[in-house]
């Protein structure tokens, strides 16, 4: 059974925490159920607001994990206590390590060439036991149906459990929408930013930073020509329509 769905702005986002997310990971694997995971924050909600498709890829998605703290707070405000945040880098992390038990294959979607590169060999002293049964870096261009033909070969002859798409906010989802038919994969993963932080990349924030809600600052200081845009509109209007929401100024349904 899924996990119940907490509506935030019109996206359901998933009352879990990580234990509960790779539980929930691991019984579609056993069960070759497909499905595909949105690891989604304020950035996923806002862009939601303004895309009605790429909303209904969230709700029509296996999960929708809180991958950033004020999900985190709405989640346990809606009596959720048990919910804390699911994090695309963590979440990679302890898949990974329970593929060393479980035998799981993993395939590695986006970034760089570099970026792959660095990333295999961050998971092979990692996670040794871990098998990446292949990777692709697509060309930062509209695919050619020849390019997509290719790659759904590739993905499928793999043999993989886990794609891991890392190609950030929206494109990552909409790629896993339009894609899960016919993959053979169980579970496709949107882990953004993962890529780069595993591969040594980008610099993480602190955890302390990380949960104090503020890890958008932190990013923001890292990455500013290409993050500020993003942040100094999503927050502002994400706490703006949170408010029109809890006060009943405004409704969303997720159905």
């Amino acid at each position: 059974m899924s996990p119940p769905r907490v509506n935030v702005l019109g996206v359901g986002v998933s009352a879990l925490n990580p234990a509960l997310a790779v539980e929930t990971i691991a019984g579609w694997i056993a069960r070759r159920e497909r499905r595909y995971v949105c690891v989604s924050g304020v950035h996923g909600v806002m862009e939601s607001q303004r895309d009605p498709a790429l909303r209904r890829i969230h709700n029509e998605a296996g999960l929708v994990t809180p991958d950033g703290m004020p999900l985190v707070w709405m989640l346990k405000a809606a009596g959720h206590r048990e919910s804390d945040r699911v994090y695309g880098p963590d979440l990679m992390l302890a898949l990974l390590a329970e593929s060393e038990k479980r035998g799981w294959r993993h395939y590695l979607y986006g970034a760089s060439e570099e970026t792959q590169a660095a990333l295999r060999a961050s998971i092979a002293r990692r996670f040794p036991g871990a098998t990446v049964a292949g990777g692709w870096s697509p060309p930062f261009r509209p695919l050619t149906e020849q390019e997509e033909e290719d790659a759904v070969a590739r993905i499928n002859d793999s043999g993989a459990d886990i794609v891991w798409v890392g190609l950030s906010t929206p494109k990552q989802e909409r790629w896993m929408a339009s894609h899960r038919a016919v993959l053979d994969a169980p579970v496709l993963i949107g882990v953004g930013a993962a890529f780069d932080f595993h591969a040594g990349r980008v610099r993480q924030a602190p955890r302390a930073i990380q949960r104090s809600g503020m890890e958008w600052a932190f990013r923001l200081a890292m990455e500013p020509r290409r993050l500020w845009r993003r942040y100094l509109r999503n927050n502002p209007e994400f706490a703006m329509l949170v408010l029109a929401q809890k006060t009943g100024l405004r409704r969303w349904s997720i159905e």
